[in-house]
């Protein structure tokens, strides 16, 4: 059975296999290359881990057994740093990976649906966005399903300066109840 939770400080060797996968799996979709990342150390995979845990960032993990099973999935929400003062208060959609043997099962959504809460109600963020490869339609398709909205802004992909990424926003609203609803402690 599969469990959503946070990923942990220690789970830096599960982070560590989970990126290397997505990487492999769907280059375009991470501005990282697959050949940089397997050379990182463990000093490095650590300190990558940590970062995702510190305040201001949220990532989420679904694990295919109880307690620390191997990574099936793993989104990470964080507030955009800087903010401009500008706009609502900005936090960034990153890292969204569902290994292809999960895919359909409805564990994307519920992931989602887990970072859209945490964005919302502990992150304090007004609106959360994203970039998507200009390509990846199912990813785009996936985001307009859960109310995002293509912006109409496009930035350069790193990786390939010719492609673009789309950047899509969702306005995040109070939970309903006027309590936290972020699932997944």
């Amino acid at each position: 059975m599969t469990k959503i939770r946070r990923l942990e400080q220690g789970d830096w060797a599960l982070y560590r296999d989970i990126r290397l996968e997505m990487l492999a799996d769907t280059p375009t979709a991470y501005v990282e290359p697959l050949e940089s990342a397997s050379r990182q150390t463990d000093g490095q995979w650590q300190a990558r881990t940590a970062s995702m845990v510190s305040p201001g960032n949220i990532a989420f993990v679904a694990c295919d057994a109880p307690g620390r099973g191997r990574f099936e999935a793993l989104m990470w929400v964080a507030l955009r740093k800087p903010q401009d003062p500008q706009r609502p208060r900005q936090a960034i959609l990153l890292s969204v990976f569902v290994a292809g043997r999960q895919r359909g099962t409805g564990l994307a959504d519920s992931m989602l649906r887990g970072c859209i809460a945490a964005a919302r109600d502990e992150l304090q963020a007004d609106l959360l966005e994203l970039g998507v490869h200009e390509d990846n339609m199912r990813a785009q398709r996936f985001y307009l399903r859960h109310g995002f909205r293509d912006t109409g802004r496009r930035e350069p992909y790193p990786l390939d300066p010719a492609a673009r990424e789309l950047v899509m926003e969702l306005q995040l609203k109070p939970a309903a109840d006027g309590g936290a609803a972020t699932p997944y402690r």
